[in-house]
């Protein structure tokens, strides 16, 4: 599935959306190059999670955690490449907590395999082309209701 947005608006309209059908334990797996948009959708997917606080990057901190309608940690693993630790994530994987990893593919390793993987693709200074991947029969479900 691939949806075309055309402002930094847009693309938190379509985080929001996500955010208003995910339910809890779902991952949502996020990259595409630096600046492509990763931190921006993800504000929009804690919107409609009903997240009040502000959302930011963790690139320094790895992963933040905020409460809305359900709890949201949200991970940077741009640090993490060949790191070997046990940072104790695969909990937070298998909890109710909606999870958002950026750069996921540095921790690949330690997913689990359903998610939502979706990769941002710049096409310009503002438009974005978002690739969505669902693997899972619930990310499917998912899918079909963004499509609404």
């Amino acid at each position: 599935m691939e949806i075309i947005v055309t402002s930094l608006e847009e693309s938190i309209k379509l985080g929001e959306k996500l955010g208003t059908v995910l339910h809890p334990g779902m991952l949502i797996t996020l990259s595409g190059d630096l600046g492509a948009g990763k931190t921006t959708f993800t504000k929009g997917i804690a919107l409609g999670l009903g997240v009040q606080q502000i959302v930011n990057s963790p690139t320094f901190t790895i992963l933040k955690q905020y409460t809305g309608n359900y709890q949201l940690s949200h991970f940077d693993a741009y640090r993490l490449e060949g790191q070997e630790d046990d940072l104790g994530f695969e909990e937070i994987f298998e909890s109710d907590d909606v999870c958002v990893v950026e750069w996921a593919n540095f921790i690949e390793d330690i997913l689990p395999e359903e998610r939502l993987e979706i990769i941002i693709k710049k096409i310009d200074e503002t438009s974005r082309c978002f690739v969505l991947k669902a693997i899972g029969q619930r990310y499917h479900e998912v899918c079909k209701e963004l499509e609404r």
